[in-house]
């Protein structure tokens, strides 16, 4: 397993004390200084089976300085947001947890990280 975590936010502090009580190995990304790559992004977001807009913090300010709100949700938009949440990884919400056979959640719940184990 790997979380891209940020520790100073709550949620992703949150889920790393779930996954220490649950006793599963893991590795901390700290997504916020190793930025994940656009194509990291769309793995992740494979798995998630969701798309960038679901995953990205569009009420926070770089969102909003980036007019985000305006932009297009569509398959033909896909790519101009995966672009932004790897130029601007504070972009992408946290915390998000996959696992070696290849899923993944939005770990802002100890259900969603239940699914997991």
């Amino acid at each position: 397993m790997e979380i891209w975590h940020n520790p100073r936010c709550s949620k992703s502090r949150t889920a790393v004390a779930f996954l220490d009580e649950a006793g599963v190995e893991y590795t901390v990304r700290r997504y916020l200084e190793d930025s994940p790559s656009a194509d990291e992004i769309r793995e992740v977001l494979g798995r998630l089976g969701l798309e960038p807009w679901d995953i990205t913090r569009t009420g926070d300010q770089p969102a909003k300085d980036l007019g985000m709100a305006d932009w297009g949700r569509t398959p033909d938009d896909r790519d101009r947001w995966i672009t932004a949440l790897a130029a601007t990884p504070a972009l992408i919400q946290r915390p998000i947890v996959t696992t070696g056979e290849g899923r993944a959640v939005v770990a802002r719940t100890d259900e969603a990280l239940r699914s997991l184990l």
